[in-house]
């Protein structure tokens, strides 16, 4: 058997690559014989996505381009969506589980990347780098010590201790800074790093406040008018999470007043759709404060890695159905089996399917060499390996199983 050949020709499996993702991308499946790649620049909007995924195999996007479930409902070949970035929150989730649609992502890619620019950004602000900029470039020479700080010595208040916000921490305290954290679930300290109880205790404590949470509706404006209140007056925050964690009108009020000392925001509730749009923010034009168009995780090492990552991922589910790292379908990967095909079954998780593929197959005097089932709150993952001289016939009978959504012989 050679696994690295599907039932399907290479060169008609159609795979769409939006967003100027990393040619890194591409690689992995030329490298592999897959030539039908196409590669776009920019998003699309959803009713040009939906044009374009008509036949398309594979998807690959990073965070503009909005997959809805009418872009879905239309692409009836896509297998896989593969999210470029971080979050996933561009893609209907609930609907891609419906219709079946695998979608990963690269969570820990561009990690190291936004530590670093939280880093950097943090002694800008508190050497007030932003205002002297400013006025050097106006012409005005600002040689002053007055409110400028160094990082040693002062305490980082870290907001969601995950992958980014923990390796942020490990960067800080090799500053010599002392890192305070507040997350909703329990997560063990590395360092010296110390868990705060309560999300006021971190704000007041902290002289600079550094955002690493996702947008859900836990987050939405998690700092906002009253928890601005609570923080320590001068004191600078942060945000490479998401643009909704914050209260823009009310982060804007704080720092006119001068109840912050600074801030540094890459993230916005509304952002341009592309390179060159109008961007406005209430954040403009105030004192001590860097706004970056959403780059945090945007360098060159990053980009490849992401794309390395994900396109390994959509490599490794489309020639052995290995769903690891999977938002949808369930995360499954079963080794090969010699002298067999591989047929992939995705159906409705209730109660029955499992046992009633099984009857279908073994009435027809199919055999299951092996059997992987992985299953969610909404749907049921198979992977099984039959006799290939009855593979085609294997894969029209589990089409006839109630509740199926996919089956796809992958070789």
């Amino acid at each position: 058997m050679n696994n690295q050949i599907t039932s399907y020709p290479k060169e008609k499996i159609q795979i769409l690559l939006l967003e100027n993702i990393s040619p890194n991308a591409s690689k992995v499946f030329k490298n592999n014989g897959y030539s039908n790649i196409e590669t776009i620049a920019g998003a699309m909007s959803e009713d040009d996505l939906i044009k374009a995924v008509k036949d398309v195999h594979l998807l690959g996007i990073r965070s503009k381009t909005k997959v809805t479930e009418r872009v879905l409902a239309s692409a009836k070949k896509l297998q896989a969506i593969g999210c470029f970035c971080i979050g996933v929150n561009q893609v209907d989730l609930q609907a891609a589980t419906k219709f079946g649609v695998t979608v990963f992502n690269a969570p820990y890619s561009n990690t190291r990347s936004v530590a670093e620019l939280v880093i950097g950004a943090a002694i800008m602000l508190i050497r007030r780098i932003p205002d002297k900029n400013m006025a050097a470039h106006k012409g005005v020479w600002m040689k002053d010590a007055k409110g400028s700080y160094e990082l040693r010595g002062k305490t980082l208040g870290i907001i969601g201790y995950g992958n980014i916000g923990s390796q942020l921490s490990i960067l800080a305290e090799a500053l010599g800074m002392k890192v305070l954290f507040y997350d909703v679930e329990t997560k063990m300290p590395l360092g010296n790093a110390a868990a705060v109880k309560t999300l006021p205790e971190l704000v007041a404590t902290a002289d600079v406040i550094s955002l690493h949470v996702p947008e859900n509706a836990g987050t939405k404006n998690l700092i906002n008018k009253e928890i601005l209140a609570e923080f320590k007056k001068g004191s600078i925050l942060i945000n490479y999470a998401r643009g909704k964690v914050v209260d823009i009108e009310a982060l804007s009020a704080s720092l006119a007043e001068g109840r912050l000392g600074g801030a540094a925001i890459d993230v916005f509730p509304v952002e341009p759709e592309k390179n060159g749009d109008q961007f406005i923010t209430p954040l403009q034009n105030l004192p001590n404060v860097l706004l970056t168009p959403h780059i945090g995780g945007s360098t060159e090492e990053a980009q490849q890695n992401i794309g390395e990552d994900v396109s390994n991922k959509l490599f490794q589910f489309l020639e052995k159905g290995i769903t690891n790292g999977s938002h949808t379908v369930p995360s499954l990967a079963l080794p090969p089996q010699e002298n067999t095909h591989r047929i992939l079954h995705v159906h409705k998780n209730v109660p029955g399917v499992l046992s009633a593929i099984n009857t279908q197959l073994s009435t027809n005097d199919i055999n299951i060499i092996a059997q992987y089932l992985k299953t969610n709150d909404e749907i049921g993952y198979v992977v099984l390996d039959v006799d290939k001289k009855l593979s085609a016939q294997a894969v029209e009978l589990l089409k006839d199983v109630r509740e199926t959504i996919k089956v796809r012989l992958l070789y």
